[in-house]
């Protein structure tokens, strides 16, 4: 369900360069950290690294690309 928030112009300069670096949308980018950052609040002991690589196999598992893990 779409809401209309208001931020910063400063946050909304920022994600415009950002996006285009990691060829989101602005809307594509604000979410992205906000999600990140939902992460890291929930989970503090987590490093950006960790949490971005949970996000990437949480989003490959959605898409059906999933393998069993190798140990060793």
């Amino acid at each position: 369900m779409p809401t209309a928030v208001r931020i910063t112009d400063e946050l909304v300069r920022d994600a415009k360069i950002f996006s285009k670096i990691d060829k989101r949308s602005l809307t594509g980018q604000i979410e992205y950290w906000a999600r990140i950052g939902k992460c890291a609040e929930e989970n503090p002991d987590l490093t950006y690294g960790l949490i971005k690589d949970i996000l990437i196999g949480l989003a490959e598992l959605e898409q059906g690309e999933s393998s069993e893990y190798k140990f060793g």
